[in-house]
């Protein structure tokens, strides 16, 4: 299937990815499937939002049940709080993957939570290795 919205906007590499001159879709642009219901429902939200108001105060479990996930979503994930050591260089890096260790295997977090502050401290760690790198080659530079 092609499209002619101008040229060389379907050409692909051998690999898939898109050819020099194809920049693909532009940046925040919507499917047109999507596109098309929102079209189609523009005229009709405001009367399709009171409608599901009205059936939900009616009783209606399932308008209810869309009505209170929009006006309050669950939540993605929740604050994780635990005692971590501070991180002043790249070292200090293993001392902070302890004390997550320790929360988990306590049962203070969830395995799933600390490998996302794991996430965190290893990112903070190559900061911190990044900086100290770069201080190291400054120095260096700086001799000659």
């Amino acid at each position: 299937m092609t499209r002619n919205s101008g040229p060389n906007t379907d050409a692909r590499n051998p690999d898939g990815t898109f050819a020099p001159g194809n920049p693909g879709k532009p940046v925040g642009s919507r499917h047109r499937a999507t596109m098309a219901i929102r079209n189609l429902l523009e005229d009709d939200g405001v009367a399709l939002t009171q409608k599901a108001i009205d059936l939900a105060l009616e009783g209606d479990t399932t308008a209810l049940r869309l009505c209170l996930e929009r006006m309050a979503p669950a939540r993605k994930d929740s604050p994780v709080s635990i005692e971590l050591p501070p991180m002043q260089t790249a070292q200090d890096a293993s001392a902070a993957a302890q004390a997550v260790l320790r929360a988990v295997s306590g049962g203070d977090i969830t395995p799933l939570e600390g490998a996302a502050v794991m996430a965190l401290v290893e990112g903070y760690r190559k900061t911190l290795e990044t900086t100290e790198l770069d201080a190291r080659i400054t120095a260096l530079e700086d001799r000659k």
